[in-house]
């Protein structure tokens, strides 16, 4: 536990001395820093062992740096579907392109397109999601629901997640108004929050299928960056998608 919160205290200070700084080199190099290892873990769980994809998906992020990133998205997807096509590799391999790179890529346009307010305001949502559906659940999990939410992840209660979207979107709305009215504001911050669940569900089944507790350990206490990680590749592309769609 000790150590778990070292961490945790570490990883909030550095966020918020980034977050601070606002400079879009440093942000992009955190991003792809995250990506790449984070590509590492899902080789793993995908269980690919062709490792000139993850090199050149690893090449494709740093490049993110200096061209618009939702094209290096595109491109990077592409290009590994056609290298499937081409040697006739298992598609399988695509994975890397999709989860976790392109969700990042997505996230680092979304700061250049907004601003690093956008980013916090994410980050509030997605983090009590996160944390209240844990605390929620803990003390009132099979209180009003005799099943858990669903097989893929036994341990989580209908509850806990209820809990965790209503907190997430309620006060995720009020942190909201600063960007959009109340009602748009409750919007993206309720669909956000669903998208996180999922998001951390869809990590469990990648564990689950995999066998593995944890997606890696370069977290001390926390596991892998995919771990910490997981809720925000569902919620970024959605959050994305919606301001694509209302505008800033």
């Amino acid at each position: 536990m000790k150590e778990r919160v070292i961490t945790s205290i570490i990883l909030i200070g550095v966020l918020i001395l980034i977050g601070l700084i606002n400079n879009y080199f440093l942000i992009s190099l955190l991003v792809v820093i995250i990506a790449i290892l984070g590509m590492f873990e899902a080789k793993k769980l995908f269980e690919i062992d062709d490792d000139n994809i993850f090199y050149f998906l690893s090449v494709m992020a740093v490049l993110s740096i200096f061209i618009n990133p939702i094209l290096i998205g595109v491109v990077s997807v592409l290009s590994v579907g056609g290298y499937i096509a081409f040697y006739q590799k298992d598609l399988n391999i695509i994975s890397l392109s999709i989860y976790p790179l392109l969700p990042l890529l997505m996230l680092l346009d979304l700061y250049l397109k907004t601003s690093i307010g956008m980013i916090g305001w994410l980050i509030v949502i997605v983090a009590l999601t996160d944390s209240f559906a844990y605390f929620i659940g803990k003390n009132f999990a099979r209180k009003w629901f005799e099943n858990g939410f669903c097989k893929t992840s036994p341990n989580k209660s209908w509850e806990g997640v209820i809990g965790g979207v209503l907190v997430g979107s309620i006060i995720g709305s009020i942190v909201g108004l600063y960007f959009y009215n109340f009602f748009d504001s409750l919007i993206i911050s309720f669909s956000v929050s669903i998208a996180s669940v999922f998001g951390d569900l869809f990590e469990s089944y990648l564990k689950r299928r995999a066998g593995v507790k944890d997606s890696g350990n370069v977290l001390p206490g926390h596991g892998g960056v995919l771990d910490r990680i997981d809720g925000y590749l569902f919620a970024v592309p959605l959050m994305w998608a919606i301001i694509e769609a209302i505008g800033k």
